[in-house]
């Protein structure tokens, strides 16, 4: 897990990112992810294709992580149907 404060995103207004587009492509590179505003109001975000991979990219997760989230982890478990037990022969051992 990141632990590191989030820096707040430069914002560039939509014009000057038009105007600027190879330098807006760098900082996010380098620096990380750009805010673009249109008309003051925050538009888009654009982030480098390393950030862009990291953050789609799905991840295996350690049992710890599994065990302690707060979402169900038994959403997919098929319980089977009792009335299909019935009648059926016992192995023999």
């Amino acid at each position: 897990m990141d632990t590191k404060p989030a820096k707040p995103l430069r914002e560039w207004p939509v014009q000057e990112a038009k105007a600027r587009f190879s330098e807006l492509v760098l900082e996010a590179e380098r620096h990380g992810p750009q805010m673009i505003t249109k008309r003051g109001v925050k538009a888009a975000v654009i982030v480098s294709a390393e950030e862009w991979e990291r953050l789609t990219t799905p991840r295996k997760r350690n049992a710890i992580e599994v065990l302690m989230a707060p979402e169900a982890r038994f959403d997919d478990l098929q319980i089977p149907d009792r009335k299909a037990y019935r009648g059926r022969r016992i192995p023999r051992l």
